[in-house]
C-alpha cells in the first residue's frame, strides 16, 4: 500500500497538512506543472515563471530532506496536462492506493478533486489548509445570523483570538483601526526604497526560457525578473520590508507616484499566497517592530489588518458564497473590457501608468487596483466576468479565492453590498489628490465636462444616474444623490452626452 501526496503550486510550505504524517520511506510526493492550470486564464508570463520556479526550488528542498518526490515539468513528453492526469500516471507507475492532498484554494479545483475517488478508484483524502488563520467552517460560524458581514468586526475577533496588538483585552493605543491616519497624499522628496530583488539563477532562467517559448501570446513582460523563489528569499523580502518600508507604510499606503510602482508596500503577497511565507510570522514580525519602537502604530496596525483582517475575511467570503458568487452582477454591467487594459494605450495617464506597470511587474498596489483600474471598470459598466478574468490573469499574487471577492465585492459592487457597504466609485479629484498622475495627463482633472475633461468626472455622475434604482436605498450614497439632484438639467445632459461619447469610443 503506497500513499501519494500531491502538492499544488500555491502550497509551497513544509508545514502543509498533507505532509504532516508523511512516511519518507514509503510515501510518494508529486509536484507537477500542468497546462490546464497555466492556461485556464492567460496568466501573466512573469506569474507563470515565478510559480514554476518556486515549485522547482521547493521540490529540490524536499528531495534534499529525503522525500521521495516526482516532479513533472511542463515540457516533459509524458505530461498529461492536468492534475488528475498526472495523479493517474503515478497510480499506474507506483501502485498507489491512497491520495492525500491539502484542500486547494480555488472552488473549481476542489469540485474536480471531489470526484477523483470514484474516477481514479483510490481513496482520496482532502485535508484542511491550516496555513490560514480562520477555517471556512469557523468563518461560516462567525457569519451565521449576521445581517452584514463587516470586516472590521471580524478583524477585532481575530485580534482577540491571536492576541495581536493587545494590552490586556484592549487594543494597543486605545483604537482598533488607524485607517484614518493612513491616507496621506504623496509629497515632494519622498525617498522610496528600492524593491527586494533577486537575480535569476539557473533554475529560474530555464523556466523563463520555457515560458517565453510556450506562452508567447500571454500578457506581460518576463524581464526584468526579480522575484524571490525560495523560502529564504521570501523571508529576506519580509525582513527588508520591516526594516525599510514599514515605518512609512501607514502614511503613504494609498499614495501613487508616476514611476514608483512599489512605493512603501511589502510586496509579499506573492510569497504569502504561494506558501513561501505564513501569515502569522508576518504579523508577529510587524508587531515586534512596533514593540521595538521601529515603526509607528498606524503603520503596523494597517499592515496587520491587511493580513489578519482583510486576507482572512476575503477567503471566508469566497468559500461561504461560492459557486454562486462568481455569477454576481448587481448592476447588470455588460460592456466589454477595453483593449487598453492589455496595451496601456490610452490618453488617461493614470490608467496608462497602472496598466504599464502591471505589464512590467505583474504587480500594482491596492489603490491602483481599486481606485484606478477597478474604479474605471465600475463606473464604465464593464462586465464582471471580464474584469475578474483580467485581474486573475495579470497579477502574480492572484488566486481566485483572493481575487474574486476583492473584484466582485470590493471593486465592482457586483454582489450588491454583501461585502462592501457602498461602491468604491470616485471622480478624477480623488486620483489627483492621491497621485501625481494628473500632471502629465492629456485630460484636465479640474474640468468636469467637455473634450478636455477627465473622463472619471462625468463617468462618475453617469454611473450614479444609470444605477439610481439599485443605489437609492443605500444610506451612504444619499449625499451624492442630493448633490446630483441640485444640478441643472443642462449639466445633467452634458454628463450623459460626454459619457455616451466616451463609452462608445471604447
Amino acid at each position: 500500500m503506497t500513499t501519494l501526496r500531491l502538492i499544488l503550486g500555491d502550497q509551497l510550505s513544509p508545514s502543509l497538512s498533507s505532509l504532516s504524517d508523511c512516511d519518507k520511506a514509503a510515501d510518494k510526493l508529486l509536484i507537477c506543472e500542468v497546462w490546464d492550470e497555466a492556461t485556464y486564464v492567460k496568466h501573466h508570463k512573469k506569474k507563470i515563471a515565478f510559480v514554476f520556479s518556486a515549485m522547482r526550488h521547493f521540490a529540490d528542498s524536499l528531495k534534499a530532506q529525503g522525500f521521495a518526490l516526482s516532479y513533472t515539468k511542463l515540457d516533459d513528453g509524458e505530461n498529461a496536462g492536468s492534475f488528475k492526469g498526472e495523479v493517474a500516471r503515478m497510480i499506474a507507475a507506483h501502485a498507489i492506493t491512497k491520495l492525500v492532498v491539502t484542500s486547494p484554494g480555488e472552488y473549481r479545483l476542489l469540485a474536480d478533486m471531489q470526484s477523483w475517488q470514484d474516477e481514479l478508484g483510490i481513496e482520496v483524502e482532502i485535508r484542511p489548509d491550516d496555513r490560514f488563520l480562520c477555517s471556512p467552517e469557523d468563518f461560516a460560524s462567525w457569519a451565521d445570523g449576521r445581517k452584514k458581514l463587516r470586516m472590521e468586526y471580524f478583524y477585532r475577533d481575530m485580534r482577540r483570538r491571536y492576541r495581536v496588538l493587545l494590552e490586556g483585552d484592549e487594543p494597543v493605543g486605545g483604537k482598533w483601526n488607524y485607517d484614518a491616519e493612513n491616507r496621506k497624499p504623496p509629497k515632494q522628496g519622498l525617498d522610496v526604497p528600492a524593491p527586494y530583488c533577486v537575480a535569476p539563477d539557473a533554475i529560474t532562467s530555464e523556466v523563463m526560457e520555457l515560458v517565453e517559448s510556450r506562452f508567447s501570446n500571454h500578457f506581460g513582460d518576463i524581464e526584468p525578473f526579480h522575484f524571490g523563489v525560495t523560502r529564504q528569499h521570501a523571508l529576506d523580502a519580509l525582513n527588508q520590508f520591516i526594516a525599510l518600508r514599514l515605518p512609512q507604510f501607514g502614511d503613504y499606503q494609498d499614495a501613487m507616484i508616476e514611476g514608483e510602482p512599489w512605493m512603501y508596500h511589502a510586496h509579499i503577497g506573492f510569497y504569502l499566497n504561494c506558501g513561501l511565507l505564513l501569515p502569522l510570522e508576518c504579523i508577529e514580525a510587524a508587531e515586534q517592530a512596533y514593540r521595538d519602537n521601529h515603526a509607528p502604530l498606524n503603520a503596523v496596525e494597517g499592515f496587520i489588518r491587511q493580513i489578519l483582517g482583510w486576507r482572512e475575511y476575503i477567503r471566508g467570503i469566497y468559500w461561504l458564497k461560492m459557486p454562486d458568487y462568481a455569477e454576481e452582477n448587481f448592476f447588470n454591467a455588460d460592456r466589454d473590457l477595453p483593449d487598453f487594459y492589455w496595451t496601456g494605450e490610452t490618453k488617461m495617464n493614470c490608467l496608462r501608468q497602472c496598466v504599464s506597470e502591471t505589464k512590467e511587474n505583474a504587480y500594482a498596489h491596492h489603490i491602483q487596483r481599486l481606485m484606478v483600474l477597478g474604479n474605471f471598470a465600475l463606473i464604465s459598466g464593464i462586465a464582471p466576468a471580464q474584469v475578474n478574468d483580467w485581474f486573475l490573469s495579470v497579477y502574480a499574487d492572484a488566486y481566485e479565492w483572493v481575487e474574486l471577492p476583492n473584484v466582485s465585492g470590493m471593486v465592482l459592487f457586483a454582489d450588491g453590498g454583501y461585502l462592501a457597504s457602498k461602491p468604491y466609485a470616485a471622480g478624477g479629484s480623488y486620483i489627483n489628490k492621491m497621485s501625481n498622475y494628473c500632471e502629465n495627463c492629456s485630460y484636465k482633472a479640474a474640468q468636469k465636462n467637455g473634450p478636455d475633461a477627465c473622463p472619471f468626472n462625468y463617468l462618475y455622475w453617469d454611473f450614479l444616474a444609470r444605477n439610481r434604482n439599485q443605489l437609492k436605498s443605500n444610506h451612504r450614497m444619499g449625499m451624492m444623490y442630493r448633490t446630483y439632484d441640485k444640478m441643472d438639467e443642462a449639466k445633467k445632459q452634458a454628463i450623459e452626452d460626454d459619457s455616451q461619447l466616451f463609452l462608445e469610443a471604447l
